[in-house]
């Protein structure tokens, strides 16, 4: 009789309140079935409530799983979730996760689509699924977008706290007359006198005038970063912006970050101060100051800065840009180290345009991969077991005298306990034997350390499998997504899978600039294994035909 079949369910709903079909009661009521009539057995039940699945943190439950998984807690076969939304509606997430568990044997199977990781037809489709969660999820966000646009659109208040001088009723701006007498106060003061935003802010505190406190703030003075913010709202001439200030994270943390352009209506709501008082104010603080601060644009990143070498010293090549005087920007790779590790000053001091570099670049990885042989190295590898043999071994040695001694330390507690107090050999008997003890523990210690130090490198060669079979995808689907990234993803994604790209001194007669490309991982071509490809125009290179195991 074959053995039967084990299986861990998975269920999420995203909010408290969900549709029937949806429901975590609905959902487990499905899996149980299909348990049943697989003759699956279920041991381990596992549910986020109210958890999203834009990623897996937060998800306390799913990590769990992941976590008893990885550990071969049961050794289950399956991982059962009812659609492939409710493991994950993140690419990436999905794919990562999905990756580990396969390393143990274990596969997704999603019920709703009948989709099985356990073949390949399932695997490209859970792919592919997994992309459409991500899109279904943005389409959300870009609904709910337009929904806003819409409202401004048709002059109505976008929601959040009303702004000093108005009151929300019904969802409308109210003036809250007893406020609107400082924001005129305000406008008056920095439009009518010599008073700067941070005169104003200690006119109006010296006055004992205050603000009333948010739901966040703390002090009830003003600043003069409030009162700046005061006067650049177009809310106050009778306006709704939208898009204005769109909000990023940026390097770990998120900014608000000012559009040049942005939409602009008439309001629904009275204006406090009229336009031409608004105007004023926009022309003195154009005159006075910056109005908007510096920004960190995920459009417009130096896609090869660090990767791309200086010709003469080698030195990383950083991004500039340059204004000219009819009124465009452009962008240019350069060397900006002065001098060399020898002392010299480095003599390179070409600008190179970042377009043409970067089409240059993405040119040589699309013939790459575009390469039927190429594609089909890639697919071969991508899921490929790793071998840990070596450190399982050492792992099975370790276990092995970790027993050995724990039974040894066992034996020899069970004899000090046993010592007669009244024996005159006690005290040197009991000396003895817990030298003994002492030493065996250390030695128990010691091995508990080689054991976990043995895993963590078993995990951390299972990880970068992981992540490198993650560059893999991306280099076979490259053209499919690379149009999709922003500049910072793209600059992310060139880093993940190359080291160095090195140039020529001075433009080909063909007009070849790029020299040589370095990667991170080992790769056939010319007949050889090599990390670097040659562009080098008296060296013939029909295409790297396949990928080696990284070493």
């Amino acid at each position: 009789m074959d053995k039967k079949q084990k299986c861990y369910i998975y269920t999420r709903v995203s909010t408290d309140i969900q549709v029937d079909n949806y429901s975590l009661d609905a959902q487990k009521e499905r899996l149980k079935a299909y348990a049943l009539y697989k003759e699956m057995e279920i041991v381990g039940e596992y549910c986020d409530e109210g958890k999203s699945g834009k990623s897996i943190e937060g998800r306390t439950e799913f990590k769990k799983m992941m976590d008893d998984i990885t550990n071969e807690k049961d050794n289950i076969d399956y991982v059962l979730v009812f659609k492939l939304s409710r493991f994950g509606r993140n690419t990436a997430d999905v794919l990562n996760s999905l990756e580990i568990i396969q390393e143990y044997n274990v596969n997704l199977y999603c019920i709703e689509e009948g989709i099985d990781s356990g073949n390949g037809t399932g695997k490209l489709i859970l792919t592919i699924l997994a992309a459409v969660a991500e899109m279904e999820r943005e389409n959300i966000a870009v609904q709910t977008m337009e929904g806003r646009k819409q409202k401004a659109r048709q002059g109505e208040w976008n929601g959040g706290q009303a702004p000093i001088g108005y009151k929300l009723e019904n969802h409308n701006l109210i003036i809250n007359e007893e406020e609107a007498k400082i924001v005129r106060l305000i406008f008056d003061k920095f439009v009518n006198t010599t008073m700067g935003a941070n005169g104003v802010a200690k006119y109006l505190n010296s006055n004992g005038i205050r603000k009333k406190k948010y739901k966040n703030s703390i002090l009830n003075l003003f600043s003069a970063h409030h009162i700046k913010l005061i006067l650049d709202n177009e809310v106050y001439c009778g306006k709704i912006a939208y898009g204005k200030r769109k909000t990023e994270k940026v390097k770990g943390t998120t900014k608000k970050i000012y559009q040049e352009k942005y939409m602009l209506c008439e309001g629904k709501h009275e204006a406090i101060v009229s336009e031409e008082l608004w105007q004023k104010a926009q022309e003195k603080r154009k005159r006075t100051g910056n109005r908007y601060e510096k920004t960190y644009n995920l459009e417009r990143e130096h896609l090869l800065s660090g990767i791309l070498k200086c010709p003469v010293c080698g030195s990383p090549l950083y991004g500039n840009i340059s204004h000219k005087k009819d009124g465009k920007i452009y962008y240019y790779y350069m060397c900006k180290h002065k001098r060399t590790e020898s002392g010299h000053k480095c003599t390179y001091k070409k600008q190179l345009r970042e377009e043409k570099i970067n089409e240059a670049v993405i040119e040589v990885i699309k013939n790459l991969v575009n390469n039927p042989k190429f594609a089909e190295a890639i697919k071969l590898k991508i899921g490929s077991k790793i071998d840990t043999a070596k450190i399982d071994e050492e792992i099975l040695i370790y276990n092995e005298q970790l027993r050995k001694y724990s039974i040894k330390a066992k034996k020899i507690d069970a004899k000090i306990n046993d010592l007669d107090v009244d024996d005159e050999c006690y005290d040197e008997d009991y000396d003895f034997h817990y030298l003994k003890l002492k030493t065996l523990r250390k030695e128990i210690k010691d091995l508990k350390g080689l054991i976990n130090t043995a895993e963590m490198k078993k995990y951390n060669l299972k990880k970068e499998k992981v992540d490198i079979d993650n560059i893999y995808k991306y280099l076979l689907y490259f053209e499919r997504f690379y149009n999709k990234f922003n500049d910072r993803e793209k600059k992310k994604f060139f880093n993940s899978f190359i080291d160095r790209i090195e140039i020529y001194e001075e433009e080909q007669t063909n007009g070849q600039l790029l020299k040589q490309i370095k990667f991170k991982f080992p790769v056939f071509f010319d007949g050889q294994e090599s990390t670097d490809l040659s562009l080098d125009n008296n060296t013939h290179v029909e295409t790297i035909i396949c990928l080696s195991k990284k070493k």
